[in-house]
């Protein structure tokens, strides 16, 4: 009996204790436990609003490791290490002599330091994640890459300041590397470091902004020049926030705060419903308009580098708690649009996109562009309700239709024009007989 009841408490505790099987001499200090975990949660858990710089989620990186990583250069302090960066230091620190020889006296590298330390703690606060460096090495790495990029910026906008050995502009494929390494969200330092910087040494009367350089360096992304940018808009964060600002606050009104998707047919289907496409003339690829059976879209340069800049634009939107979802709705308005290799040679030939790749490969980037992306509002939902609400009319997919079959070329048009003529000769010459 004892036994038994000792068996039957046996096998109760069993299925109470979770730890059955593993370990049965494993104890437990729930106090300490306790602590511990009220230790942590007493932490400062909230994000902090300067977070702008962020570690791409996996379940986007996954879709294009190489849209994330850089080829060459390292700017910020999480790809230093990787083994392809160490050969551009050397470049970078040419630049800083450059930019320390070139200015006055009144320009020193303790000067430059001294200021990026009393900054370090404000820099640092903007990146969403651990640095692993101390105080030295990262006011370290801030100097010498902040330098780095005004002197190349000012190289680029005034070709005298280049030396004849200038290890970038002489060497076309440095700059594209640039064009890449540059925009990656990851690899980023804080705006107010270059400001700062910039400031430091300017030149006495240059009122050029360090905005203005910038965007005109990233001139060929998207195959149109940069609009001046306002001087008094102090709102960029970072290089890659610059450009997401300009194609923002170029482009139209946003919508309302009407939530919701339709999704739209493709380009193909559109223009045998009788919809005309028209490439638009806005400084932004994100001001798409519809009017009178009209698509207005502004052209779009796709290289290779376009996919980089969406992908970035993308993972910056999901990542940011302030930012709007209007890039991801871009992607997610072009993957409408575009399903086959027949959507896309619409769009070349009408001039909207300029494909530099594959018309395969073209089509396949726009349709996985967005993969995992989550889109909590989307930007251009009036604009497909106007679109399918045309699209379901009657009389201009006929009209597109006979357009298409009957009139499409000079030899239908005179044929047409000839039947239509022997028809009405006939039914004279039967109303004449009928007379007689």
């Amino acid at each position: 009996m004892a036994r038994s009841e000792r068996d039957g408490g046996t096998r109760n505790a069993d299925i109470c204790d979770p730890s059955h099987g593993v370990d049965d001499q494993v104890t437990v200090d729930i106090d300490s436990l306790t602590s511990s975990v009220e230790i942590m949660m007493s932490q400062n858990l909230i994000m902090p609003d300067k977070i702008c710089i962020f570690r791409v989620p996996h379940i986007l990186r996954r879709h294009s490791e190489k849209a994330y990583t850089p080829n060459a250069f390292s700017i910020g302090p999480w790809h230093r290490h990787h083994p392809l960066m160490k050969s551009t230091e050397r470049i970078k620190l040419k630049y800083l002599k450059g930019l320390l020889c070139r200015g006055s006296g009144s320009i020193t590298l303790k000067g430059l330091i001294k200021c990026t330390r009393g900054i370090e703690k404000e820099a640092r606060s903007c990146y969403a994640g651990p640095i692993d460096v101390g105080v030295e090495d990262f006011v370290r790495i801030l100097v010498i890459d902040g330098c780095f990029l005004i002197e190349l910026f000012r190289k680029d906008e005034d070709n005298l300041l280049r030396e004849v050995d200038d290890p970038i502009f002489n060497m076309s494929c440095m700059l594209q590397y640039l064009y890449h390494d540059l925009i990656l969200v990851e690899n980023q330092i804080p705006w107010l470091v270059l400001e700062h910087l910039f400031n430091m040494t300017a030149e006495p009367g240059n009122a050029t902004t360090l905005a203005h350089l910038a965007l005109k360096f990233f001139r060929n992304i998207f195959s149109f020049h940069p609009p001046s940018i306002d001087p008094s808009y102090q709102g960029q964060k970072h290089l890659l926030d610059l450009l997401r600002n300009w194609l923002v606050l170029s482009s139209g009104e946003e919508e309302d705060s009407e939530t919701g998707w339709e999704p739209i047919p493709s380009v193909t289907n559109l223009v045998d419903a009788g919809i005309k496409l028209k490439a638009g003339e806005s400084r932004s690829i994100l001001d798409i308009k519809f009017e009178n059976g009209f698509l207005e879209i502004p052209p779009l340069l796709v290289q290779e580098t376009t996919e980089v800049i969406i992908r970035n634009l993308i993972s910056y939107e999901q990542c940011s708690p302030k930012c709007t979802d209007i890039i991801t709705s871009y992607a997610v308005l072009l993957d409408n649009l575009i399903n086959t290799t027949k959507d896309m040679d619409t769009f070349t030939s009408s001039g909207i996109i300029d494909n530099w790749l594959n018309p395969d490969e073209a089509t396949q980037f726009f349709n996985k562009l967005y993969l995992d992306a989550y889109l909590k509002k989307y930007y251009y939902l009036k604009l497909g309700r106007k679109v399918n609400r045309y699209y379901r009319r009657r009389w201009p997919g006929w009209r597109a239709l006979l357009m298409s079959n009957y009139f499409g070329t000079p030899w239908a048009i005179v044929s047409m024009f000839a039947a239509a003529t022997l028809l009405i000769l006939t039914i004279v010459q039967t109303i004449f007989t009928i007379i007689k």
